[in-house]
């Protein structure tokens, strides 16, 4: 199925739900038959190939199911060299398109949720979507002389996150070796975020609540909501101004515009955490809006996912970040341990390796942290970063280091400053990331 075919029903029973990843479970194995058949004669079929087909299949039910296994696929996107490539480039589509519901499950959306259809609740509505994610669709509205945006959330999507997370660990587990033991606290991150994410109501709450708080901050500016016109499953608030980066950056925007987005991203980012110890934690491309207006005004989006931080992991990814940290092994190997990276029962040669990773890891990517202006358009430092992480990926005996380790706090706090580095870059923005 294509982007741009509408869904006309969706699996939204833990059977059908079932039911349709085992077709494709059954799609996969037919795939993985054909390809030993092919070499079995003597005919060309390579693994590239069978990635390739079996990635299609895979993403094509994902797609059609939405919710959180296709956020799932959104986070193994972000997670470079995890995946075979053909798996990890089929999946980052699921970051920026996927198939819309069809117009009558809109308006059904609405008469459960009004008794009225989307038409009779605004002066103007768009029935095609205007974008498409993995919880929930986006359309335009028009009321009372206001351009609204309406998320209208997928039916079934918070009553199959439980077994749907079911469905897909045991592919997760065999793809990175691992024993549910030792997944389960970052699976139960993973699954408390994702039943946040479809609370409407939390988003409406949180959204209105951070607004509020990051006013003060300049060049950043946030929806109105509108609570009279949403529900559990509908939200509306204004309809921002603005570009998507990638459409932005085509406009040629100046550097000195760059520049000022770039620190108005650093600064909400830093507030959040250092303020309000909670950060808007899905820091993706689609949720910002950018302009070139006033010197460069970035439009915030979807508070669908907000990490709230404890005061010991706050500690803990501060303290790790510090230039002093560096400086003192006693002190980088006593934060580790509090972190659950290190541990008393470790071997000497595996408490070696994770100083020696770590110490390497976290040198570079807390530099912008330890300076007072950062140069994230400097292409030195992002050919560094991915030279890490190809060695890291080499290394032998990292790679048999495969259990998880630290707290799971960190993969939300890990998620958010990959993706606002990622933005930063793309930007090519230079950066006060000293100042208060």
């Amino acid at each position: 199925m294509s982007a741009d075919q509408p869904l006309t029903s969706l699996p939204t029973t833990k059977v059908a739900r079932a039911a349709r990843f085992a077709r494709t479970g059954l799609n996969v194995g037919a795939n993985y038959v054909k390809h030993y058949a092919k070499k079995a004669v003597g005919a060309a079929s390579s693994m590239e190939d069978l990635h390739t087909a079996n990635a299609a299949e895979l993403y094509g039910a994902l797609s059609e199911m939405k919710g959180s296994v296709l956020k799932v696929a959104q986070m193994l996107a972000m997670e470079k060299n995890m995946l075979p490539t053909a798996y990890s480039d089929q999946f980052a589509q699921a970051q920026y398109q996927t198939p819309p519901l069809s117009g009558p499950l809109v308006i059904k959306a609405f008469r459960d949720a009004f008794g009225q259809s989307p038409f009779q609740v605004f002066d103007e509505f768009e029935p095609a979507a205007r974008q498409a994610a993995s919880i929930g669709q986006v359309h335009f509205a028009h009321k009372e002389g206001r351009d609204l945006a309406v998320k209208v959330q997928y039916p079934g999507v918070a009553a199959s996150i439980k077994s749907d997370i079911n469905l897909v660990k045991p592919i997760a587990l065999r793809v990175m070796g691992l024993s549910e033991t030792q997944v389960r606290p970052y699976l139960e991150e993973v699954e408390a975020r994702l039943i946040e994410e479809t609370d409407y109501a939390l988003e409406l709450r949180r959204g209105q609540e951070i607004a509020a708080r990051c006013a003060h901050l300049a060049h950043l500016q946030f929806p109105c909501y509108y609570p009279e016109l949403s529900s559990p499953r509908i939200l509306t608030m204004d309809w921002l101004p603005g570009q998507h980066l990638k459409e932005f950056l085509a406009t040629g925007p100046s550097q000195a515009v760059r520049n000022q987005l770039g620190q108005a991203l650093w600064d909400f980012y830093q507030f959040q955490l250092n303020e309000l110890r909670q950060v808007h934690a899905d820091p993706h491309p689609g949720n910002f809006l950018m302009r070139a207006e006033d010197g460069g005004t970035l439009g915030v989006l979807d508070f669908g996912c907000v990490k709230e931080v404890p005061a010991d992991v706050y500690h803990q990814f501060t303290a790790l970040l510090a230039p002093e940290t560096f400086a003192d092994e006693a002190r980088l190997r006593a934060l580790l341990t509090e972190a659950n990276v290190l541990r008393a029962s470790d071997p000497a040669p595996m408490q070696a390796l994770y100083l020696r990773t770590l110490r390497a890891s976290l040198e570079l990517v807390g530099r912008p942290f330890r300076q007072p202006v950062f140069d994230f358009g400097d292409p030195a430092y992002m050919a560094a970063l991915y030279a890490l992480g190809d060695d890291l990926m080499a290394d032998p005996e990292l790679r048999q280091q495969r259990e998880p380790r630290g707290s799971a706090h960190f993969i939300y706090l890990n998620r958010t400053y990959v993706g606002l580095f990622a933005l930063l870059t793309e930007l090519g923005a230079k950066v006060e990331t000293g100042r208060e």
